[in-house]
């Protein structure tokens, strides 16, 4: 019995250090019963509140640079600190969502391919194009939410680098003249800022579908 659980355990140690969607890192969770659709779900779901706080993170850092066009230049330094942090935060939490993003696709890989290679082993062809069915339908599905996820991440980029230009440039310029060059490019970032999270409301509100409809069609019972 020990020797067992001491198995199971290594086993465990050492999908996490093949990575935690890696191919065997998946395999290894469906063997102790967690299986493809519950991983892909809960990565969905994972990848949903990194960008839901990845949102409100770079909602922040917008206040925080709308905070600095406005201070005169004895706070200037105090507001630089403070937007040079929210930057850090939205850049870390922009890394988790890229993250988790690829976590589901992975998961999502390995449940379709099985799936597709599982079809040839009906003996049934009525069942056999019924599962075909569901297989193209969740992949529809899988797939609006997969386009809405990178078209939030794609956002990320160009918000980042111009919040790293401004907190460069109050770094360089750390008197009240940086205020004049700022406020030229405030409507710029705030519309931007915007259109991202937008862009995040739209990918999470997917998401929240696409889980919805896959417990829905979860099998019931055992």
């Amino acid at each position: 019995m020990l020797r067992s659980t001491a198995i199971i355990v290594l086993m465990l140690a050492t999908s996490g250090l093949l990575g935690a969607c890696s191919s065997a890192g998946i395999a290894l969770k469906e063997k102790f019963g967690y299986a493809k659709r519950e991983q892909l779900v809960d990565n969905v779901k994972d990848a949903r509140d990194a960008q839901q706080e990845a949102k409100v993170t770079f909602a922040s850092a917008l206040d925080e640079f709308l905070a600095v066009t406005k201070v005169s230049g004895g706070e200037l330094e105090s507001q630089y600190k403070k937007l040079r942090d929210e930057h850090e935060r939205a850049q870390s939490k922009a890394d988790a969502v890229r993250g988790r993003i690829k976590d589901v696709d992975r998961v999502a890989t390995a449940l379709f391919k099985e799936w597709n290679e599982e079809l040839k082993q009906y003996s049934s062809d009525a069942l056999r194009r019924s599962s075909e069915r569901q297989l193209m339908d969740t992949q529809r599905q899988y797939d609006r939410l997969f386009a809405a996820m990178k078209a939030a991440e794609a956002k990320m980029d160009p918000v980042l680098a111009a919040f790293k230009d401004q907190v460069l440039f109050l770094k360089h310029n750390l008197n009240a003249r940086a205020i004049a060059g700022l406020q030229g490019t405030t409507a710029e970032i705030e519309r931007d800022v915007t259109t991202l999270i937008r862009e995040m409301e739209a990918s999470i509100a997917e998401s929240n579908r696409f889980i919805e409809q896959m417990q829905a069609d979860a099998p019931k019972g055992g």
